[in-house]
């Protein structure tokens, strides 16, 4: 089975994550901007950030033989810290950058004035970068939040098949779907979606324009959902192609639309003395150890 883990938070991830992912048949990732889950204090703390799923996180993945790509963008929640907020004058060199695929996550939290205002920005940006979005539904009060959203996409004037809107769910899909933006879905142990649900929903709606990620942050998560989904769409009588075109094709055409996909296969993990800015994933030296 090969995977394209759309959506993927791997700043908070482990190495092991890493390897399993592998082995569960990942080759490429998503890594979107997000918060830090306590308040930033200011924009040096994006930046710092930003060149870390540019640099070091990019390098990580390649030594377990993944893809990293990465999303940058002031998120919904830290739209409302005026801290946080000057970060709008900045992004626009980091949106140049290789490796950065898409404008997110943007969109809403709490779907607040200053929220509203950093959306359109960044939709804008997005627009003058010749990217596609990524974008962010509420997790309070969803179906309100994904009309605004659509409604906001709308205004924007940016061509709707640029567009996945996250985080949806059954009540939400049909909306998304009418829009003609993309559809995402992030699969979670105990909240969000589910791979049994993803499958119905799946079977209902069709393969077409359908993101299926982990989302996998510092929170209770599994960076093996993507797989797991493979599992039961096959489990649940989807075809290998179909599994291929939702965990695979999708994610690449979707992100593709950037021309900064990288998709060269990549070893997997060995003890190479790789390092970037002097650091190495290694720790120990094993071999030198055992001689």
């Amino acid at each position: 089975m090969r995977l394209f883990d759309p959506h993927i938070h791997m700043t908070s991830r482990t190495t092991d994550d890493y390897e399993a992912m592998y082995a569960a048949g990942v080759r490429a990732l998503v890594e979107p901007a997000f918060w830090l889950g306590q308040p930033r204090t200011g924009v040096s703390s994006f930046t710092d950030y930003f060149d870390g799923l540019i640099g070091w996180e990019r390098f990580r993945a390649a030594q377990f033989g993944i893809r990293h790509h990465c999303t940058i963008a002031l998120n919904p929640k830290e739209a409302n810290d005026p801290r946080c907020t000057p970060v709008l004058d900045v992004l626009p060199r980091y949106l140049a950058k290789d490796g950065v695929v898409a404008v997110g996550e943007v969109g809403y939290d709490s779907m607040t004035p200053a929220e509203d205002d950093a959306f359109a920005r960044q939709l804008e940006m997005a627009k003058e970068h010749d990217l596609p979005v990524l974008v962010h539904t509420p997790h309070r009060d969803k179906l309100e939040g994904t009309k605004r959203t659509l409604a906001v996409v709308a205004e924007s004037g940016i061509a709707p098949e640029r567009v996945v809107v996250d985080h949806l769910n059954e009540v939400t899909v049909g909306l998304v779907k009418e829009s003609g933006c993309w559809m995402g879905f992030s699969i979670y142990p105990d909240t969000k979606m589910d791979e049994q649900r993803m499958v119905a929903i799946l079977r209902e709606h069709g393969t077409e324009k359908m993101l299926v990620n982990s989302a996998a942050d510092w929170g209770r998560s599994d960076p093996l959902k993507v797989h797991k989904t493979g599992l039961a769409m096959l489990d649940g009588g989807f075809t290998e192609s179909d599994v291929d075109t939702v965990l695979w094709d999708n994610p690449v055409t979707f992100y593709g639309q950037s021309g900064r996909l990288v998709l060269d296969e990549l070893p997997g993990f060995s003890a190479a003395k790789e390092t970037f800015e002097g650091n190495s994933v290694l720790r120990g030296g094993r071999d030198e150890a055992v001689a």
